[in-house]
């Protein structure tokens, strides 16, 4: 007994079809996973939802989730390219993190040299008024 399936693209109708260079995809066909990977990122995928919860008519949480699956192309197509501008995501972070690093070193410097600077002053002010009578007077 020699049970054989047709070859794939071939018409499964009956002995005689001639065969096409394109089937038709039904249910029963199946699709593989690189196929629907594919026909997703081409045409792109939006997953939506809002999840509440809720106790005695009081509203305690709410969230709501969006989920869009593209291709880079189709998004940017659709104007979505927030990744290219996310330091995160670019080759430029190590740079900005040694940037702000060195900066943040800068200001650190400068508070503890305007410290010091502040206590220098408050120990050469006068201690009374009177000190600082005797200083106007001097100085005409």
């Amino acid at each position: 007994m020699n049970l054989a399936l047709p070859p794939r693209g071939s018409a499964s109708q009956g002995h005689d079809a001639p065969p096409t260079s394109r089937g038709i995809v039904t249910s029963t066909q199946g699709s593989s996973l690189a196929d629907v990977l594919e026909r997703v990122l081409d045409k792109g995928i939006v997953i939506a939802g809002d999840i509440s919860v809720s106790v005695a008519s009081t509203e305690l949480l709410n969230i709501r989730i969006r989920l869009l699956i593209s291709s880079v192309d189709k998004a940017r197509e659709i104007g979505i390219n927030w990744w290219e501008n996310n330091p995160h995501f670019s080759a430029q972070s190590k740079e900005l993190t040694e940037t702000n690093r060195l900066l943040l070193e800068r200001v650190e410097s400068l508070e503890s040299e305007l410290k010091s600077l502040r206590q220098a002053s408050v120990r050469d002010l006068p201690n009374s008024t009177s000190d600082s009578l005797d200083l106007l007077l001097k100085d005409l």
